[in-house]
């Protein structure tokens, strides 16, 4: 009897003393896990079902620096809808103890806070190459995160290709319309002017003087982008500012058709896809889209040397996915 006593006694101070190890924590209301991260959950639903690596999750989250509740980083400065909320890929933790433990503990519907070193933070998460001036190192990071949903590797895998084949279809059928839309568009506005070997078309509405910029030149312009719906997708004048770009790091539609402009000349171009954004689209410009441009050319300069780049031919690539519109 006494020795099932005292193996019983010796049992129970060991469960006591781990314990006690495991909720041993420098950091008022936290507990330290085994792998060194410290946690207070809000909300934790034990039973449910946790992200595994490979996961999406959409959270809330803010970041702050331990020390005086600064505020790092918030996930409503980057929220599409204002909520807060914003979809992560779970990812392989970076350092033992690291957020990502944390997200791997959490499951839909729980809140949580969670208290990770500053320098295994910036260094090895944020991969940046020195702490923040604001941090020394032994410094901590503290998250407050909430977990709205998560969806399964199988099921985001399933939905992006749900997403890239409704994609292709709307990129199919702006194809197969891109022309009598183009048409339609000219006629409606009573458009004249005859198209490029390109299929530019370019109406003047404004003369300018002096020579034509080149197409190695800077050019300073005024702009307004639209799509043939009148859609607004781009303005410079709405921004207040004129920009400036070498003519020949532009889509091939603006570096034609601002060639054909003078100084202080106004016009506008009318560009059809090939010559714009093509099949990618860029920006809120769909696939397949023809563009409409409002341009007034302000000033021409040489462009150094070094900014001259080969002959326009050999850019093709580059100056489709480059700004035209400075976008």
């Amino acid at each position: 009897m006494k020795k099932f006593t005292l193996l019983f006694s010796t049992a129970t101070a060991l469960v006591m003393l781990l314990g006690s190890c495991k909720d041993s924590s420098p950091f008022e209301g936290y507990v330290r896990a085994e792998n060194g991260l410290y946690y207070k959950f809000f909300v934790q639903n034990e039973n449910g079902v946790k992200g595994i690596e490979g996961d999406r999750m959409t959270i809330r989250y803010i970041f702050t620096n331990q020390k005086n509740d600064s505020v790092l980083m918030d996930s409503k400065q980057g929220s599409q809808d204002g909520s807060g909320f914003v979809e992560i890929g779970v990812q392989k933790p970076t350092f033992k103890g690291s957020l990502e433990d944390g997200l791997l503990m959490m499951a839909k519907g729980d809140s949580a806070s969670f208290i990770v070193p500053a320098d295994s933070f910036f260094l090895k998460t944020m991969r940046m190459n020195e702490l923040p001036k604001q941090f020394k190192s032994g410094d901590h990071i503290k998250a407050v995160l909430k977990v709205k949903d998560i969806k399964s590797k199988a099921e985001v895998e399933q939905l992006m290709k749900k997403q890239q084949a409704e994609m292709e279809e709307k990129a199919k059928a702006a194809k197969e319309s891109e022309q009598a839309n183009f048409d339609k568009y000219i006629a409606d506005n009573k458009i004249t002017a005859k198209p490029t070997a390109s299929g530019l078309i370019y109406v003047e509405t404004k003369k300018g003087s002096g020579p034509n910029p080149k197409v190695t030149d800077i050019v300073k312009v005024h702009y307004t982008g639209k799509l043939l719906d009148g859609k607004k997708f781009d303005s410079s004048v709405d921004r207040g500012e004129p920009v400036e770009f070498p003519l020949n790091r532009v889509i091939p539609g603006w570096t034609e058709g601002v060639q054909l402009m003078r100084k202080g000349g106004k016009c506008n171009l009318i560009i059809p896809s090939a010559i714009a954004y093509g099949p990618q689209g860029q920006n809120g410009i769909p696939p397949y889209s023809p563009l409409v441009f409002e341009i007034e050319l302000i000033d021409i300069k040489p462009a150094p040397p070094e900014q001259q780049g080969p002959p326009q031919g050999q850019q093709q690539q580059q100056q489709q996915g480059h700004e035209g519109h400075q976008h």
